[in-house]
């Protein structure tokens, strides 16, 4: 029965047109929210005030007039540098959280108008591996630096980083040093860095 009647009444049926993602439960206080109302909210929770994850997606369309911006297509790294490897390959991790993301790494860079004025913007995204700094964030925040020089605009990262992506070792942790080199360039051009 459960092999020939249910998928036949399952396809009589249909699928529902409701999607999965209508209702979403705060983290703190357990209550359910209808999602269009989270939006809303900025992502807190109308309830307890409790503010819940915000993708960087959603942040720079907060961040950005009228949320227009365009994406910087940063420089591609090594994916996997090391071969790491500890219960499960680095790169299946690289892909499980490109898919639930959306993006290629942790970090996005867009530019555009904030209040009127020109500023390039660095989002990490906790979402992707805890928003954890690899070679590609690294690289991510000199091209948003470079950019914001050759623009003549403020940098703003907004920061929600886990620390060094020990899957890349000590090429994680060279990536301090960059983005220190990245926020010197600004200083010299006498530009703003927030």
């Amino acid at each position: 029965i459960a092999n020939f009647v249910r998928p036949r009444i399952k396809a009589l049926v249909g699928k529902s047109d409701v999607p999965d993602n209508l209702w979403t439960k705060c983290t703190s206080c357990g209550q359910m929210m209808f999602y269009r109302d989270l939006e809303e909210h900025h992502h807190v929770c109308q309830h307890c005030g409790h503010h819940m994850r915000l993708p960087a997606r959603l942040r720079l369309q907060m961040l950005f007039d009228s949320g227009e911006y365009k994406t910087v297509e940063v420089a591609s790294t090594a994916d996997d540098p090391l071969k790491f490897r500890d219960r499960r390959k680095y790169t299946d991790r690289l892909k499980e959280a490109r898919n639930a993301t959306g993006a290629d790494d942790a970090l996005r860079v867009a530019h555009g108008k904030m209040g009127g004025i020109g500023v390039v913007i660095a989002a990490l995204d906790f979402g992707f591996m805890g928003g954890s700094m690899g070679l590609a964030v690294g690289e991510g925040i000199l091209t948003a630096a470079r950019l914001a020089v050759v623009q003549g605009s403020a940098l703003i990262v907004v920061s929600s980083s886990g620390g060094a992506r020990m899957q890349e070792g000590i090429q994680s942790l060279m990536q301090m040093p960059r983005t220190t080199i990245a926020i010197d360039e600004l200083r010299e051009a006498g530009l703003p860095y927030i």
